[in-house]
């Protein structure tokens, strides 16, 4: 059985300047977006794209920008919407208290699609090409936010068996060794999806399956995922013994199987 590391959430104090943990995760996943980025930019068709419809290391950047804008609005809308809908509505303005945290990765997506519509209308690019380009960029971003969550001991699993090798106790979290769940989302939903998304990209896919494929993907693996992670206590398990985001899965992988059937059936190559 293994103690959770007690780490100071403040990496570096610069006088009253406090730079956290979580923060460096959130310049890791950045960093790592525009460098996967630039790296998209070379493989085809992405390269080979030229006039109004070429690819430049701008739209890397504009679209980073527009992702961190949805990732935020979206997160903390959707976490007020889909986990606590009934205290926000009693209290509308905490809505706004993200310094409280609550965000959710649901409405993170929601938002991300949200900024992708606008950067395909105002560039007069076919949306779902847009999301191809992005997709494969996304699962290490994904990853950088799990260590920070391990970093931070929350989101913890659930408990394991006394005789589990990598069972961790974790404070606040009682006396019983847990599953140390971030550490699994950070193994399926970042690396290795990361991993079976870009190799999949690199081949030629018709328009809108490589961002299925991100649908289905991440669906199945945060599916998995959440039967080792605890369940929010405010909501517990829901109907069928299943987590909130196990629910909220589910509609992303039959969206992105619909999508790639489709995509095979009626769209162009990207």
């Amino acid at each position: 059985m293994l103690i959770h590391p007690e780490i100071n959430p403040v990496a570096l104090q610069l006088g009253p300047v406090a730079v956290h943990w979580y923060g460096l995760t959130y310049l890791a996943a950045f960093g790592l977006f525009m460098w996967l980025g630039r790296l998209r930019l070379r493989h085809e068709p992405f390269a080979s794209l030229t006039g109004t419809g070429a690819w430049t290391k701008r739209d890397v950047e504009d679209i980073l920008f527009l992702g961190v804008m949805g990732v935020v609005l979206g997160g903390r809308i959707g976490y007020c919407l889909f986990y606590k809908p009934g205290y926000y509505a009693a209290h509308p303005l905490e809505v706004f208290y993200v310094w409280q945290g609550g965000m959710s990765f649901h409405g993170g997506l929601l938002g991300v699609i949200a900024s992708m519509l606008w950067f395909a209308h105002s560039r007069q690019r076919p949306w779902l090409q847009v999301a191809d380009f992005v997709a494969p960029c996304v699962p290490t971003g994904l990853a950088a936010g799990r260590i920070g969550n391990f970093i931070n001991g929350e989101l913890w699993g659930r408990v394991a068996s006394p005789d589990l090798p990598w069972g961790m106790v974790f404070r606040g979290a009682g006396d019983l060794p847990r599953h140390p769940s971030q550490i699994y989302q950070f193994l399926l939903e970042g690396l290795l999806l990361f991993v079976l998304l870009w190799l999949y990209a690199r081949k030629p896919r018709q328009r809108g399956q490589v961002a299925a494929a991100f649908l289905f993907g991440y669906g199945v693996f945060r599916f998995i995922a959440e039967f080792f992670r605890e369940p929010d206590d405010y909501l517990g398990l829901l109907g069928l013994g299943l987590s909130m985001g196990q629910w909220l899965c589910l509609p992303m992988i039959a969206g992105g199987v619909a999508l790639w059937l489709w995509a095979a059936r009626k769209s162009p190559q990207i």
